[in-house]
């Protein structure tokens, strides 16, 4: 039986971890003849989190650092899986699209990503600030890496268990999706993109638009000049 992988990256995520779990199509993708591992990457939530998520029949696997970068890393090192999948648990993203990022994945693919800025964004849902800094953001991996990818910062993502098993990822923070992409990039992998919604975040955002955008920035420019050498 083919086995899918959903990884949720946490932080103090109690008003909503409940509503991302049950909003995973579980029943649709068995139904398919997929297994199901939903695993709750935590970093050191200090809140009702990991409870919630353990109630739900989620796997939880906490670092005791905090760092999404490092607390994916620590939940990949513990999945094997044909397929695996992975967004942000604020409920911005809505997991309904897990079939068809899996379709694109079996047709092919290594990875996928939910484009936010192909999509269409409810309204609030994001800053005039950090669209731009979105655009800004992707186009500099565009013009650095040649690829034609629309939404670098998102955090949906999908990849064929083969795939995402041979990147060498050493993101520690909100730079793990600037990682997952320049890593995609050096192993050849084409990235297929699928429009979304992006929801309304219910609760406030922990990623500060300037230090986190430039952080992400030199990550894209300093993987750049160690691919190089």
């Amino acid at each position: 039986m083919p086995s899918i992988a959903i990884i949720l990256p946490t932080l103090n995520e109690e008003q909503t971890i409940a509503r991302v779990i049950d909003d995973i199509p579980r029943e649709k993708l068995e139904q398919q003849g997929y297994s199901m591992d939903i695993i709750v990457a935590d970093s050191s939530s200090d809140d009702s989190t990991t409870s919630i998520a353990q109630d739900k029949g989620a796997r939880v696997i906490v670092d005791p650092q905090r760092g999404k970068g490092r607390a994916v890393r620590a939940a990949l090192k513990q999945i094997t899986a044909d397929y695996v999948f992975m967004l942000d648990s604020d409920y911005t993203y809505p997991a309904g699209y897990i079939p068809d990022m899996l379709h694109i994945l079996e047709s092919g693919s290594a990875v996928v990503i939910g484009s936010r800025l192909k999509g269409e964004m409810e309204k609030g849902a994001m800053s005039r600030l950090n669209v731009i800094g979105n655009h800004l953001l992707t186009l500099l991996a565009r013009m650095l890496y040649g690829s034609n990818i629309s939404d670098l910062c998102t955090g949906y993502w999908g990849f064929r268990g083969e795939a995402i098993s041979r990147l060498e990822l050493s993101a520690n923070g909100f730079d793990l999706e600037a990682d997952l992409f320049t890593q995609a990039r050096k192993k050849g992998y084409a990235i297929a993109e699928l429009p979304i919604r992006y929801r309304s975040r219910p609760t406030p955002a922990k990623l500060s638009s300037f230090r986190d955008g430039a952080r992400i920035a030199w990550a894209l420019l300093r993987r750049k000049v160690l691919r190089s050498l």
